[in-house]
């Protein structure tokens, strides 16, 4: 579903990526550790098309993002540090924003099933921002789902969430389908990320430097793969 190729992505002279290689296959869940500065959203933006590779391909769904970008888009659901919501419009109105930004096929059934995926149906007439950002982070999930898109990018998704709504998120992200998709997930959770992904993938200093599926790591390894790679800068 997702074929990463030798990509290489600088900034000046920072080479922030050094020639990354990493297929997903589809239904994979895939949790994308390292340090900071290891290049993890760099990656996924290049993957949601938000930025482009100084060399390399990234192909999706065998397509070519390089030929066929915009309307790939439609393949894809990102949930970043920002919410890309509007504060001042309601969770409805930003919802049916996007529905007509995405042609999505009936979508106040649409709009009204997310809602309630991500439990914020009775304060849909509420302003964005008047929501806790939990709440928001819900709600940019929501929005990340809408057009049902076959692969969901996670970045970072439970940054500036208290413990309570760190903690729910596993359910969330069951409730909208994960099973159903393909996912490519960075964090800092250990835990959460072994306990959501079946593959375990590590960056460092630019490049993979472990990919397994879980059930070949115990949590042992897992710890002790993270913490040599990840905390070392």
């Amino acid at each position: 579903m997702i074929q990463i190729k030798k990509v290489v992505k600088t900034f000046g002279s920072r080479a922030v990526l050094r020639g990354v290689d990493l297929s997903i296959n589809e239904g994979d869940f895939v949790t994308l550790m390292g340090a900071n500065g290891a290049g993890k959203t760099t990656l996924l933006h290049i993957v949601a098309n938000l930025s482009k590779p100084t060399l390399g391909d990234v192909l999706i769904n065998g397509y070519r993002l390089t030929e066929a970008g915009s309307q790939l888009r439609r393949f894809i659901g990102l949930v970043s540090h920002k919410t890309l919501l509007y504060d001042d419009l309601t969770a409805e109105q930003n919802l049916r924003f996007y529905a007509h930004m995405y042609d999505v096929p009936a979508a106040k059934n649409r709009i009204e099933t997310v809602l309630n995926q991500v439990n914020l149906w009775e304060r849909r007439h509420d302003p964005v921002r008047t929501y806790s950002r939990g709440m928001q982070q819900r709600l940019a999930i929501a929005r990340a789902i809408l057009h049902n898109p076959p692969i969901l990018l996670l970045d970072e998704p439970d940054t500036g969430l208290d413990q309570h709504s760190a903690g729910i998120l596993g359910e969330l992200l069951k409730a909208v389908g994960i099973s159903q998709r393909t996912i490519l997930m960075t964090t800092h959770n250990l835990d959460r990320g072994l306990s959501l992904g079946n593959r375990m993938v590590i960056l460092a200093k630019g490049k993979i430097v472990y990919d397994a599926p879980r059930q070949d790591t115990s949590l042992e390894q897992a710890r002790d793969l993270y913490y040599q790679h990840v905390t070392v800068n």
